[in-house]
């Protein structure tokens, strides 16, 4: 490949059409014509030599050689974007921007972490990416975000993550149920209660399903809402029982019981994960230290979960 004709332009319209899959998507999202970005994938793929982009159930996927190019062109606009933040650290203090993907839980604590890193860094520019487990999984699997804050990370050799948050699951139900205030319940006196639980994709549903698996029961009569807070008003309301995350429980006027039943709560964790294969800008490690030397102050002391001064190393910043 003659590296003399590559331009940023191309990589750029490559990566974004590799991302959306589609290149009516693309075009729209780079305010281009659909005929200009087929013309800069032809050309692309001229340069190449070789085929980059398939059709797939799901639309354009990338080839073996179209993957490649697209983690090194993810690579070579990362660095540029570090390369920028810089410059503007240089130029007027710290500064940068930061995506981060997001369970939907996590939602109700890192604003916590955010506001006082934003207190000290006020140039730093941070996006959340928010959704489901399959949700964030997708993005990581595309290279879309710096850093993700998981419940159940994603395994593989290009996984970085360390436990940093205890996200303990509670069981509720209405106030005026019959098991509110009731001591050493077991589930198997709850199990023909309606549940609401989380669609599919969610590590709350996922986790719950495994430990029903592991106590060998099955529910009798369930609810799916994708929404915490529809779930919380709903068990509120006397619409059925639910396992909620207890940050959730923290959230909103409405006060459900918390039932005290053997096995509960079930105990989680969210994890920050980080790509091996993706360098990390400048103003993600800023927030990665940051947290391992402030993370207790911005939250109770009783959800920090870990070694939480370890952070930088197990995310390969030990050099930092």
């Amino acid at each position: 490949m003659d590296l003399r004709h590559l331009s940023l332009r191309l990589l750029q319209v490559y990566i974004e059409v590799v991302r959306r899959q589609n290149i009516s998507a693309a075009a729209r999202h780079l305010y281009l014509t659909q005929p200009t970005v087929s013309l800069q994938l032809k050309k692309l793929a001229e340069l190449v030599g070789e085929p980059l982009l398939e059709t797939g159930p799901g639309g354009l996927r990338p080839t073996q050689v179209g993957q490649e190019l697209y983690r090194a062109a993810v690579d070579v606009m990362t660095r540029l974007e570090d390369f920028n933040g810089m410059l503007a650290k240089v130029r007027e203090g710290q500064s940068g921007h930061i995506n981060i993907g997001l369970v939907t839980t996590a939602k109700y604590v890192v604003p916590r972490i955010l506001g006082a890193f934003y207190r000290r860094f006020p140039g730093v520019r941070v996006t959340l990416n928010i959704g489901n487990r399959a949700h964030v999984l997708n993005r990581f699997e595309h290279l879309e975000d710096d850093l993700y804050l998981f419940s159940h990370p994603p395994r593989g050799e290009t996984v970085q993550s360390a436990r940093i948050i205890r996200n303990p699951l509670q069981l509720i139900a209405p106030r005026d149920h019959w098991a509110a205030g009731q001591s050493e319940l077991k589930f198997e006196q709850l199990s023909r209660e309606r549940f609401l639980i989380r669609e599919p994709g969610s590590a709350t549903r996922l986790m719950f399903e495994s430990w029903l698996s592991g106590q060998g029961v099955e529910l009798g009569d369930c609810m799916q809402i994708e929404s915490n807070e529809a779930i919380r008003l709903g068990v509120a309301s006397g619409l059925g029982l639910s396992v909620i995350s207890a940050h959730t429980l923290e959230e909103g006027r409405e006060r459900p019981a918390i039932l005290d039943v053997k096995g509960f709560p079930l105990e989680s964790n969210w994890y920050l994960v980080s790509r091996k294969d993706r360098r990390m800008p400048y103003a993600a490690r800023q927030l990665v230290h940051f947290m391992a030397e402030h993370l207790q102050q911005c939250i109770e002391a009783e959800w920090v979960a870990g070694d939480i001064a370890q952070l930088p190393t197990n995310l390969g910043l030990s050099a930092d």
